[in-house]
């Protein structure tokens, strides 16, 4: 059997950095080409700089590593998003058709792309928000997602094209400085307790969102891409619940370990954007169809996040 050879476009952002951290240790680093719109650093080779919507440029890198999956990640999140809604909409959309495109002529094998919950909006049950359900989102980034999502859904049924997606709740890690997104305040808030014990948030205390923390966001990618195509039975994307908390309870996980730590709320534009988002998700399908399970609670997620911000 052949190796896979891998592209992540947009891997400097918080999910790329982890995500290709774990495909190289699977797959071998020489498999897996790491590409963005810029280098940070010295970024580990092989590395290109690639911009999503240089199509000629995409090809010529599918050439030359012959790349048999794409991980799309290059997109602009929630609350920037809102601050340039055309590029937001030219990047999010044509930078996923292109890469469908080289799936549907055959170029590569099988595509990641990542949905949101932000396909969900003011009319959508805020609850245990199912798979299957009114989808009227009023943030670009969300309108974005949910057209992605239709794309994805046309191409796999009109031109068998494999491609896989989750739509994924808030994120939280500690290797990588998130993105612009309005779930950002529960990556910020650890470190502002472990450097000044007190923060600022931009939520409202009382704001419950659905999060997840990257390692099981990664895994959960993986599992998807790794299961066999008979397997998934949705192509537009996958329910994920995570975990549910608003920064009041997060804060209270933080005094557990920083006895000291205070919070306070100066909500901003990013509040409309979360009060239009589900509360909870129902990720069932996702359960029974690729066996998915969550690993990390809210205490559990909170000691890792300290421990390893710490160091």
């Amino acid at each position: 059997m052949s190796t896979e050879r891998i592209l992540i476009i947009g891997s400097n952002g918080q999910i790329g950095f982890e995500l290709a951290e774990a495909l190289r240790k699977k797959y071998g680093s020489e498999n897996v080409v790491c590409s963005d719109i810029r280098a940070v650093g010295e970024p580990i080779a092989p590395f290109e700089i690639l911009d999503v919507l240089d199509k000629e440029a995409m090809l010529s890198i599918l050439k030359k590593y012959q790349i048999s999956q794409v991980y799309l990640l290059a997109a602009l999140l929630s609350a920037t998003a809102e601050k340039n809604p055309k590029l937001a909409w030219d990047l999010n959309m044509n930078g996923l058709i292109n890469v469908l495109d080289f799936a549907k002529d055959g170029t590569i094998k099988k595509i990641f792309w990542p949905s949101s919950i932000a396909v969900f909006g003011p009319t959508t049950p805020m609850i245990n928000t199912p798979q299957y359900s009114v989808m009227e989102p009023n943030t670009i980034y969300g309108i974005s997602k949910l057209a992605g999502e239709r794309f994805c859904e046309y191409y796999h049924q009109k031109y068998k094209v494999d491609v896989r997606s989750i739509r994924y709740p808030g994120l939280i890690g500690w290797k990588s400085a998130p993105g612009g997104g309005t779930t950002d305040y529960a990556v910020h808030i650890y470190h502002e307790a472990l450097k000044s014990k007190s923060y600022e948030c931009f939520l409202s205390g009382d704001t419950t969102l659905p999060m997840m923390y990257l390692p099981d966001a990664i895994r959960a990618t993986m599992q998807l891409m790794d299961a066999p195509s008979s397997d998934v039975k949705i192509r537009s994307s996958y329910n994920l619940a995570g975990i549910s908390f608003n920064p009041e309870q997060i804060a209270s996980a933080i005094r557990k370990r920083i006895a000291e730590f205070t919070i306070s709320y100066k909500p901003d534009f990013r509040q409309a954007i979360a009060n239009s988002w589900p509360q909870s998700i129902n990720d069932t399908e996702a359960q029974n169809d690729w066996g998915w399970k969550m690993e990390y609670d809210l205490d559990k997620m909170t000691n890792e996040m300290l421990d390893n911000l710490k160091k």
